[in-house]
């Protein structure tokens, strides 16, 4: 092979050194390659913060439906629970009424001859114990209370006020209040006593009222008299509550036939165990008289004490009833005063109260 002369190895050194200056050339004049790295090295954190912001909205968006969800779901839970205490408080109710009803069929059975209830001997009727019944999957309960059984609370007098706020254990600056203002609150006249309460006094208070100025309606009405708190009328732990002793719808007398310990405790003064075994003895009694509760009691025909009571069969009788489902610890209670009349008149229904009070001691 012939091999190129010096000229012509001369002339392809000068066109590959003019190629290679045409290639930089080029290079210098076309910034397009450098300018997109440049580029895409710029845009690479802003695109990244963007992601961050977007990440952070979601997740705020998260715990805001997250938020309304849980507060939402809670507000269902509370609907149906105030829901089902609602049917189990209608259920308690009906329940109750049905007691009630129980209670009254078995007095008009037991004055259909007299028109007055004539107690079985040895009968714990008005002992205060409860009855028991069921209807359906439901439980209720009934007892009987002797109007004539507490002390009427429009018939009794300063002194025999005084002596039941002392038996009761109260101090005397509660017991002159409480004496005066129950007083003043019967009287007609707007004069106040020394430690009682007109109706000048009851409209400083908040909602004001006025007194009542004439005879108590109910017993519940001592709750407006000065002094008497609800912890003194409803009771409280080893207290005696007002409600149980007051009533309107009695005679003159405390019936001994039916009254209950605690008020022979504010009448008589006696100790609380020692009424209670004065119930006692008398449910053991097959035969029942006046001598036979005086002599109980200790109470002699000469005492002053002796004007203050009586014996008699009942006619104004309460009959308290309460009802619940078996599995329900939601119970209701009412209570209605009636009048029985006997024969073929039946009942009159003196009072009705249609959501009594279920003290702690009473709940089952």
């Amino acid at each position: 092979m012939d091999l190129p002369d010096y000229d012509e190895r001369v002339d392809a050194m000068k066109k590959i050194s003019n190629l290679k200056s045409q290639i930089s050339d080029i290079g210098a004049r076309d910034p397009r390659p450098a300018t997109r790295n440049s580029e895409l090295g710029t845009r690479s954190p802003k695109l990244g913060n963007e992601r961050g912001v977007a990440l952070i909205v979601v997740l705020w968006i998260f715990i805001f439906l997250f938020v309304i969800a849980l507060d939402f779901s809670a507000a269902v839970r509370e609907e149906g629970m105030a829901a089902h205490r609602y049917a189990e408080e209608a259920e308690g109710y009906y329940l109750a009424v049905a007691g009630f009803q129980e209670g009254l069929y078995e007095l008009l059975k037991l004055s259909a001859q007299t028109g007055q209830v004539t107690v079985p001997q040895g009968s714990d009727l008005f002992e205060g114990n409860w009855r028991q019944g069921n209807l359906g999957a439901g439980l209720y309960e009934a007892r009987f209370v002797d109007e004539a059984g507490k002390i009427n609370l429009n018939r009794a007098n300063e002194d025999l006020l005084r002596r039941i706020f002392l038996n009761l254990g109260l101090d005397e600056t509660s017991r002159n209040i409480l004496v005066d203002s129950i007083l003043d609150w019967r009287d007609e006249e707007d004069l106040h006593r020394l430690n009682g309460a007109e109706s000048d006094y009851y409209l400083s208070l908040s909602p004001p009222y006025t007194a009542r100025n004439g005879p108590f309606d109910t017993a519940e009405d001592l709750l407006w008299v000065r002094g008497v708190t609800p912890e003194l009328f409803y009771g409280g732990e080893g207290t005696i509550a007002l409600k149980d002793i007051f009533t309107v719808d009695s005679p003159s007398g405390v019936n001994l036939r039916t009254t209950t310990a605690e008020v022979c405790v504010a009448l008589l003064g006696l100790p609380f165990e020692r009424c209670r075994a004065f119930i006692a003895e008398r449910g053991k009694l097959s035969e029942k008289t006046l001598a036979d509760m005086l002599k109980l009691l200790a109470i002699g025909n000469d005492d002053i004490m002796r004007r203050q009571v009586m014996f008699a069969n009942p006619t104004v009788i309460t009959i308290e009833a309460r009802g619940r489902q078996a599995q329900s610890a939601t119970a209701r209670q009412v209570k209605g005063v009636v009048r029985i009349m006997g024969g073929q008149r039946g009942f009159e229904l003196i009072r009705w109260i249609d959501r009594d009070i279920i003290r702690n001691e009473d709940r089952g």
